[in-house]
């Protein structure tokens, strides 16, 4: 088995609405993974519909070798550093398995599925 990669997806859905625009979205967490010196493990990406349209917005977090989370009621702009530190709590956990999410802020109350690696 190899281990889990120090490169990490990101992925917000692009057709969930919100008060901010989508470019609104992005630039703000690309900010705050730049603050936080992620941005050389964190790749953003878009996808359209996560499919958790009751409380948008969605995002997830993907890695090879390393569980895969849904987060959903998520606001992008303001929780911009809570999604770094998550970003930053999952690179730094064995396998992406979060054991301790106190440091990922309001994103731990936003967890809505979490599936072990493969």
């Amino acid at each position: 088995m190899h281990p889990p990669s120090d490169q990490i997806r990101l992925v917000l859905c692009s057709t969930c609405q919100s008060h901010a625009t989508t470019t609104e979205q992005i630039e703000s967490v690309q900010e705050a993974l730049c603050q936080a010196g992620l941005q050389s493990h964190v790749e953003l990406a878009e996808h359209p519909c996560l499919n958790a349209c009751g409380a948008p917005v969605t995002i997830g977090l993907q890695g090879t070798g390393r569980a895969t989370y849904v987060f959903s009621d998520v606001e992008p702009v303001t929780d911009a550093a809570d999604i770094a530190a998550t970003c930053q709590s999952y690179l730094d956990s064995p396998k992406g398995w979060i054991e301790d999410a106190r440091s990922c802020g309001r994103l731990r109350l936003c967890l809505k599925a979490r599936l072990p690696a493969l």
